[in-house]
């Protein structure tokens, strides 16, 4: 009977938890970055032996039942988060942040917080996952409605072919025709779209008709 040594999770002889695309992205990264993904890295790994990395979106991950959080590298930046950031921080840095990760951009190692804040946020994503937290999206703000100007509300009721295209748009190509005319830096620049804009509409065209198709 051959007595093979037992293995657990964390053992050198499982499965690596290590992604080689992960190597190459931190190596074909600009040379500023390198040093912060790599930083990011083994401090993720430290805080959780059992973290899985992985490629998603084009972006490093790290996996630890479920998502636990993702870096990234850009030209002049990196970006790290947490997936569950409003449970780690809070929604008031987490909305002021969200577009460049949870610490801002991030272009020298000394940007990131020390080892042991950021191990305290990676451990306390790790929990989150651990007790099954789950942290709804907020609802998104009802659109702005789109204030059509008088001149275009006025020219669409004198034509009703016209008009019957501009209410069947969606709310996007709507505002492509009015943003297109009150744009306009001058009142004959101003009517020469208006006239043109109906034309098109009572043709059934939008706006940017002529890219459409290309």
């Amino acid at each position: 009977t051959l007595n093979l040594p037992l293995t657990s999770d964390r053992s050198p002889l499982s499965m690596p938890r290590r992604d080689p695309r992960i190597d190459t992205y931190i190596e074909n990264s600009a040379p500023f970055a390198a040093p912060i993904l790599t930083r990011i890295r083994e401090t993720v790994h430290a805080a959780c032996p059992d973290v899985e990395e992985t490629f998603k979106w084009s972006h490093p991950h790290f996996m630890y039942k479920g998502m636990l959080c993702a870096m990234a590298s850009f030209k002049a930046h990196c970006s790290f988060g947490f997936w569950k950031g409003r449970a780690v921080f809070g929604d008031d840095l987490v909305d002021a942040k969200a577009s460049m990760g949870h610490f801002g951009r991030l272009t020298t190692v000394g940007d990131l917080p020390s080892k042991t804040v950021l191990t305290g946020y990676i451990k306390k994503a790790v929990q989150l996952n651990d007790d099954g937290v789950t942290v709804p999206r907020r609802k998104k703000k009802p659109a702005t409605p789109l204030k059509v100007p008088a001149v275009l509300t006025g020219a669409l009721a004198k034509n009703r072919k016209a008009k019957a295209t501009f209410d069947a748009f969606s709310p996007s190509k709507r505002k492509d025709y009015v943003e297109w005319i009150t744009e306009a830096k001058t009142d004959a620049t101003r009517d020469k779209r208006l006239a043109t804009a109906i034309e098109w509409m009572v043709e059934g065209k939008s706006r940017n008709w002529k890219y459409e198709n290309c």
